[in-house]
Parts: C-alpha cells; sequence; structure tokens
C-alpha cells in the first residue's frame, strides 16, 4: 500500500496552498495531493469570468506551473477521488479500488455544486460553473450557435455569469427564487443597484419566480417552466443555486458536522489528525459574533491551508483571518469586508447613480462589513474599521468626503 506523511485531499485553492505552505515551513516529509480533476491546482474565480469571456487562457489559471510541484516533491493523484475514511487505521479508499496510508489527512475538497430537484435537471444543456470542463462545455455550446440561455439563481454565480454571457451578446433570462439578487449576502440597497445594472445591460432579470421544471426533446433542454405555467425557451441553462459541502467519506467515518465538517480553532476534526480547510469547514467565526459557518472564499481557504501547514509543522496558532471577497461583473468591481450577519443599519456613502459608492453595514452601531462597488480607498480603509469594531458617527460615515481611515 502507498502511503505518504501528508496527504491532502482535493486539488483546489486550499489544497495547493497547504502544500505549498507545508514547505515554506520546512516541512520535509511526504506530500501527497489527491484531486478529482485531470488538472493541476488552478484558480477558480476567473472561470465564470475572465475564461468564459476568453480573457484569459487556461494556462494563465494555474496556480503554479505543473513543473513547480515536482521541484517542490509534490505527488499529486489525479481523477482520482476518496470513496472512504478509515480514521483508525488511517488508510484512504480511492476510486480505482485501492488503499492509500497517511500520517496527517488535510480534507480540502470544497464542495459539488447544488442541483435542482425538479424534473429535467438531467438534461443535457443543463449547467453548473465550477471546474473547467463546465465552462468548456458551455463554452463549445456557444460557439456551436447557442444563443438562448436561462441562468437560475441570481447570488454571485449566477450574476457572474450573465454579465459575461450578456457581454457576448446572448440572450439572457435570469431568474431568482428570492424577493431580490444577492437577498442571503447584501442589503437591499446594493440588490437594487445590481439588479439595474443587469436590466440595463439587457438581462431579462425576474425576482420572486419559482422554476416548475426543465422541458426538453428527449435529450437536450429546451425550456424552464415556471409554476405560474410560462415556459421560457432555453438552447441552455445555467445552475447556480449554492454549494453541498464535499465531506461525505469524513462523516462516514465519524467526523462531526452538520453543514460541512466541523472544524476547531486550529482546523482540526473530531478525528485524528484529520483537519479540514475552505468551503467545506464548518468554524467558529469571530467576524460572526462566534456562529460556526462555512465561508466560501479563496481567502478563507488559502488562510486555514496556513493555519494547517504551521499546526503540522508545530507551530500551531488559531485561526483568526480577516474574511474578504470580491465579484467581477461588467465594469464593476465590487469588494467585500467582513461579513454582514445580522446587521442592523446601513450607510450608504459616495455616488450610487454614478456606479462608485459602498454599503457599510452596523450592528449597534459597530462597522461589521462594507460592501464597496468601485471604491477601492473605503475598501482597504474599512477593513480597518471592521477589524477595530469602530462605531464612527453616522453622519461622517455617510459622507464620502471623509477617509475612512480618519473614522477609526
Amino acid at each position: 500500500m502507498e502511503k505518504s506523511d501528508v496527504v491532502i485531499v482535493g486539488a483546489g485553492h486550499g489544497g495547493a496552498q497547504c502544500a505549498l505552505a507545508l514547505r515554506q515551513n520546512g516541512f520535509t516529509g511526504t506530500i501527497t495531493v489527491i484531486g478529482r480533476e485531470p488538472e493541476h491546482p488552478y484558480e477558480r474565480p476567473p472561470l465564470s469570468k475572465e475564461y468564459f469571456a476568453r480573457e484569459k487562457s487556461f494556462d494563465r489559471l494555474y496556480i503554479r506551473p505543473p513543473t513547480f510541484w515536482a521541484e517542490k516533491e509534490v505527488t499529486f493523484k489525479l481523477s482520482t477521488e476518496v470513496t472512504k475514511v478509515d480514521a483508525e487505521a488511517k488508510e484512504l479508499t480511492l476510486s480505482n479500488g485501492t488503499t492509500f496510508g497517511y500520517g496527517k489527512l488535510v480534507w480540502a475538497t470544497g464542495g459539488d455544486p447544488r442541483r435542482l430537484s425538479c424534473g429535467g435537471a438531467e438534461l443535457a444543456g443543463v449547467h453548473a460553473v465550477r471546474t473547467r470542463e463546465d465552462c468548456d462545455t458551455l463554452m463549445a455550446e456557444v460557439d456551436a450557435g447557442t444563443r438562448n440561455i436561462v441562468v437560475i439563481g441570481g447570488g454571485y454565480i449566477g450574476l457572474e455569469a450573465a454579465a459575461v454571457l450578456s457581454k457576448m451578446g446572448l440572450s439572457v433570462v435570469l431568474l431568482e427564487a428570492l424577493p431580490r439578487l444577492l437577498a442571503r449576502v447584501a442589503g437591499e440597497e446594493l440588490s437594487e443597484f445590481y439588479q439595474k445594472e443587469h436590466r440595463d445591460h439587457g438581462v431579462d432579470l425576474r425576482t420572486g419566480v419559482a422554476v416548475e421544471c426543465l422541458e426538453g426533446d428527449g435529450h437536450r433542454v429546451t425550456g424552464v417552466k415556471l409554476v405560474d405555467g410560462e415556459v421560457i425557451p432555453a438552447e441552455a441553462v445555467i445552475v447556480g443555486i449554492g454549494i453541498v459541502p464535499a465531506v461525505g467519506p469524513l462523516i462516514l467515518a465519524g467526523a462531526s458536522g452538520a453543514n460541512g465538517v466541523d472544524v476547531d480553532e486550529f482546523c482540526r476534526t473530531s478525528l485524528p489528525d484529520i483537519y479540514a480547510i475552505g468551503d467545506c469547514a464548518a468554524f467558529a467565526c469571530d467576524y460572526a459574533g462566534g456562529t460556526v459557518m462555512r465561508v466560501e472564499s479563496v481567502q478563507n481557504a488559502n488562510d486555514m491551508a496556513t493555519c494547517v501547514a504551521k499546526a503540522i509543522c508545530g507551530d500551531a496558532k488559531p485561526y483568526k483571518a480577516f474574511p474578504w471577497f470580491w465579484s467581477n461583473q461588467y465594469d464593476l468591481k465590487l469588494q467585500t469586508a467582513g461579513i454582514n450577519m445580522g446587521f442592523d443599519q446601513t450607510v450608504t456613502r459616495g455616488d450610487v447613480e454614478g456606479r462608485s459608492f459602498s454599503v457599510v453595514y452596523l450592528k449597534q452601531g459597530k462597522v461589521v462589513a462594507l460592501d464597496c462597488v468601485n471604491m477601492v480607498k473605503d475598501y482597504v480603509q474599512g477593513r480597518k474599521l471592521v477589524e477595530a469594531g469602530a462605531t464612527p458617527d453616522v453622519e461622517r460615515l455617510a459622507d464620502a468626503g471623509v477617509p475612512l481611515k480618519e473614522l477609526v
């Protein structure tokens, strides 16, 4: 049976960063990364942006060139899944039927796109936007003449895809079941702004609508039927309704977890010598009042990976990284600092009409998060407000002429 001192399951941002950080922190043992896809680690966010828009070729998405990993003596097992974890024996069962031993295990699998549960969800032409293969398949259909596309889901993935597709001159209908876009992650001010932007760019945006089923010709999707009976013609459908944490084998092995797998302040699961990081790991977030939650961001995956690498190398420090996010749509750069959970007040500063503004979220007078649209200075300086738990004067906060650094 093959064995490695550290086995990392998942070849995304977190898995790559963990392998890199282990070497940077002086780890000299063997490292094996097991990845489901055939590619070495690559950046995911550009898939629904620059890569789909053909502004970046795939070789520019590699986190490190494939040759780099060989130089660092990091071994990869690609096109391979872990189907079972034996925590007592410290053995993994792989999708090819073989077993693989580990000293320490780092689970960095992220999540699988949440699928529609209605009829027609398995028809050809129904897509997620999670992997290179997902995007390549959709791009090939567009190249072959697909022009009418329905996007289901008004979160960031759906909005980014809609923005790229509409800029390509395609007919895009975007459906969101909730009353507004980004309802789970942003305040009404930001939702209303992005709703107007997408409509101004030609997207047929509909909120508060529910999908009954997908219709097809027996093989391929031809339309999306709403609960009110309307059928929207569709040559392709993009489903962007979130992810399901890919933690099945860990939970079956006895790891604690409900929404993902639970980890402590050092990213350790309840199983011995097994860590979890990134989108699949639920932890008590200091920037959300200690709420146990998953944070789906590259920042979180990378910083958790570094935390685990240091722990394995004997320099354990609690995970305290600052959460931040971003989204590019059209010529709009949205940067988010902090987590707005439980906010009870918002302050808008800047010029919404001029498409350069910030929404500041407060809870009991304390700044907990900011959404900054084309306002890089606010984002940089606003982070300090969140980190300091600042309670600024609201009138000065609303004055875009007052630099946020003066309010810390």
